[in-house]
């Protein structure tokens, strides 16, 4: 097949973007940030003319079924939902959307799947008493994605192994044809970055991870978590970037987990769920003073242990 003919095979994709708004992980936060006390996660359908893949799921029992009717809706053949790490607010809901749609298959790198694993059970236990009620019994796991791409429709969408993150074994998918990123967690877009699972050192191996994506030259980035509205410019990455230098900035500033906070409060008064930055203020004091950052749960306590 000549390279015209191989350009004509493969379809042309689009992208949609579905938005979910939920009370933030950690409800611990200095009073005063009550009206931005809220998160939103983002799931993205990558589709063609007939099919299309979806990459990471929402969380709740509640906002998993109004995914699957958004999904459904759509009229497309589901194929592949494509986990990009192991924080179940990005996985909880592929149970009912196997139940849904019973040919689609679920796949995560090694990486992710070996990580899920291993902090599943202590997670759940975590966000049953955090979500009472919205956590699913079984939230199905993926499998071990066999192969280095998806196929959508003669198009590859490529896993990007982006390393420790907001946790350790982060992935994005990248869709070269229409040079896009589905970042998953290593980029935010109007949202405090989740910090507690980090340290000093990840940190940096975070910053590493934005400049492999912006290596790629994108011209639209979803972050895992971002404002419903906010567009998908690749000037979140950029802007993720220069969050987490400030912070490491700040931290080096001030003595105490709550003049961290308020330092970075006053650069980034407008994002949402201040939750994250108050735990992760507190994770590096931690460490500064001990050695050790706190724990949000077991599994990221366990997380933490195997790090060089």
């Amino acid at each position: 097949m000549s390279p015209s003919e191989t350009d004509q095979a493969a379809a042309q994709l689009e992208y949609r973007v579905f938005t979910a708004t939920r009370p933030g992980i950690n409800p611990d936060v200095p009073p005063g940030y009550e009206s931005l006390a809220w998160v939103a996660n983002s799931a993205t359908m990558i589709y063609g003319k007939r099919d299309a893949v979806l990459v990471d799921t929402f969380f709740t029992l509640d906002h998993s079924a109004m995914l699957t009717d958004q999904l459904a809706a759509s009229g497309k053949n589901l194929t592949y939902v494509y986990i990009t790490h192991a924080h179940g607010d990005h996985f909880f809901g592929i149970s009912l959307l196997k139940r849904r749609f019973p040919n689609l298959r679920a796949v995560a790198p090694a990486s992710v799947v070996d990580r899920i694993d291993k902090r599943l059970a202590a997670d759940m236990q975590v966000l049953r008493g955090r979500f009472p009620g919205q956590i699913p019994d079984d939230p199905g796991v993926p499998e071990r994605l066999d192969g280095a791409s998806i196929e959508l429709e003669g198009n590859p969408l490529i896993p990007i192994e982006t390393g420790y993150t907001d946790s350790a074994d982060s992935t994005s998918l990248h869709v070269p044809s229409i040079e896009l990123v589905a970042a998953g967690d290593v980029v935010y877009n109007g949202i405090h970055p989740f910090l507690a699972e980090t340290t000093a050192q990840t940190r940096l191996q975070w910053i590493d991870a934005l400049d492999k994506l912006e290596a790629l030259e994108p011209r639209a980035v979803v972050a895992g978590h971002k404002i419903p509205g906010h567009d998908d410019h690749p000037r979140n990455i950029a802007e993720t970037r220069n969050y987490l230098r400030d912070f490491i900035r700040l931290d080096q500033a001030t003595d105490t987990p709550r003049a961290l906070f308020d330092a970075m409060i006053e650069l980034y008064p407008d994002r949402a769920n201040p939750g994250s930055l108050w735990g992760g203020a507190t994770a590096a004091k931690s460490e500064a003073a001990t050695g050790s950052p706190s724990t949000v749960t077991t599994a990221a306590r366990d997380e933490r242990s195997e790090e060089p």
